[in-house]
């Protein structure tokens, strides 16, 4: 395994300086989802709800986070994002919002907290705007799905 980045000789967190790193595109791909009770989610799909539309807000509030990561996050780097794209898909067979973040940038550093922050703050802000009808929503499987770029070049999760 190799060793904490994030960490000095000491022990001591820190930030990773990554000024020698090679400026290169990067991407990275994260999802997770929200599962609700039919009700809930039929509220959703049918744009009923009073706070207005669920899915719209969820997306901005998304993409927002992925530009706030490193306010959120102590040591992260403030990127310059040139993408940040949330997709949110309705299953009604199992009662849930999937939620899908990819986020790119020309950097030296990788998008994944970025791509996760944003399914985080999307499942989140469902959960917020939903919790009045239903207080038995789970956020669950957020998981970083692919990312490419850098020096670790390309990963993809395995399906299991």
């Amino acid at each position: 395994m190799s060793k904490l980045t994030h960490l000095d000789t000491q022990g001591n967190a820190h930030m990773v300086d990554v000024g020698d790193k090679a400026v290169s595109q990067r991407v990275a791909v994260a999802s997770g989802q929200i599962r609700m009770a039919p009700a809930t989610l039929s509220l959703i799909a049918g744009g009923g709800h009073k706070k207005g539309d669920v899915l719209a807000v969820a997306r901005i509030a998304g993409i927002q986070a992925a530009k706030s990561c490193s306010q959120l996050i102590p040591l992260c780097h403030p990127l310059m994002l040139t993408s940040v794209d949330v997709d949110l898909q309705l299953d009604q067979q199992q009662s849930r919002v999937l939620i899908t973040a990819r986020c790119k940038v020309q950097g030296q550093t990788g998008v994944e907290m970025e791509a996760l922050t944003a399914v985080s703050v999307a499942a989140l802000t469902i959960y917020d705007m939903c919790k009045a009808v239903d207080k038995d929503m789970v956020i669950e499987a957020i998981c970083l799905q692919e990312k490419a770029g850098g020096k670790s070049g390309h990963y993809q999760r395995q399906q299991a």
